[in-house]
């Protein structure tokens, strides 16, 4: 089952990802796919707001992984520049930590995500909307979308 949502501004899609990030848990893997520029990067400034970091969260574009702390530590991942896809870089060590990792791009690196975790599609909708999709696998990532959309 997938669950969608529009966010007519940056404000919105900021308020879902505060929305979701007050109910993540440790060892939560949110795996995010758009085009450039569709909101990846300010969904997850939002993630991270609502996990209570206030350092600035920009894209780790360059150096693959960057960590956050707050109420949960915040591992952000973006594996666009990834030259070999099937490098064991230690990504299992994140997944299965005790904070949340979020992979931009994640389907770069799909052979090495958990069976389960939250699927974000994030589609330019209009000129500054955006259509978020979330396809969750797995029952804990099934039962954190009825919360987040009943």
């Amino acid at each position: 089952m997938t669950y969608e949502i529009i966010a007519k501004d940056v404000e919105e899609t900021t308020a879902l990802a505060i929305k979701l990030a007050g109910k993540l848990q440790p060892g939560d893997v949110l795996a995010l796919e758009g085009d450039l520029g569709a909101g990846k990067t300010a969904f997850t400034k939002g993630i991270a707001k609502g996990l209570g970091i206030t350092r600035n969260v920009n894209s780790p574009t360059f150096t693959i992984i960057k960590e956050y702390k707050g109420r949960l530590p915040l591992y952000h991942m973006d594996v666009y520049r990834m030259e070999d896809q099937e490098e064991d870089l230690g990504f299992d060590e994140y997944f299965t930590g005790g904070g949340v990792t979020i992979v931009e791009w994640a389907h770069l690196i799909k052979n090495q995500l958990p069976a389960e975790l939250l699927l974000i599609h994030i589609y330019h909708h209009t000129n500054d909307s955006r259509r978020f999709v979330f396809s969750p696998a797995g029952e804990r990532y099934e039962d954190l979308c009825k919360e987040i959309f009943k």
